[in-house]
């Protein structure tokens, strides 16, 4: 009986362990806890139909460091570009009028908030600051490891020294990655 629970608990133990998830929210519940406790907002702007959209989220959003660096320092919002979620931002209301309900599972018409962001590559990976002002849109997949750099350098305001393509370059050759 001994060996049988024993058994058991180690089959189940990796299930739990790997079980930790990114805390995704909408655009207006990030910029309404923004408001009560300050901190930098991550968008995943991803559609339905996406390949590498879908590959982020197997591969990167569910590493243990990746979950564990957005959750402390971000509100992490998962943004369908085609969707029809409606986004109140900067005092505009943005909708994807074009929506078709019936196509909701492949190509849609671009949300408003997509564009107004001018956003066009899927997956996009987008920052705002402690107010929610957009900082810079990432177009692309990421493996946990070329993610890590963005995340940390607009976590901590790194992003605002970089003002030149040899900084940016010069920061790359000096960042020590620690994601695995």
């Amino acid at each position: 009986m001994k060996y049988l629970i024993l058994i058991l608990a180690l089959l189940i133990s990796p299930v739990v362990v790997n079980a930790q998830e990114i805390n995704w929210m909408t655009m207006d519940e990030a910029l309404a806890a923004q408001k009560k406790n300050p901190k930098k907002i991550f968008v995943d702007f991803y559609t339905v139909w996406c390949g590498p959209c879908k590959m982020l989220d197997r591969n990167t959003f569910t590493n243990k460091d990746v979950i564990d660096y957005l959750n402390k320092h971000y509100y992490a919002v998962k943004f369908n570009a085609e969707g029809n979620e409606v986004v109140n931002y900067n005092g505009q209301r943005f909708a994807n009028p074009g929506f078709q309900p019936s196509r909701s599972n492949s190509r849609n018409a671009t949300h408003q908030f997509t564009t107004a962001l001018r956003i066009t590559g899927y997956p996009s990976l987008a920052y705002f600051d402690e107010q929610g002002n957009f900082i810079q849109a990432v177009p692309g997949y990421r493996t946990p490891q070329q993610l890590e750099i963005f995340l940390k350098m607009m976590a901590t305001d790194d992003y605002k020294k970089l003002t030149t393509t040899e900084a940016w370059n010069e920061y790359q050759r000096n960042f020590k990655g620690t994601f695995q």
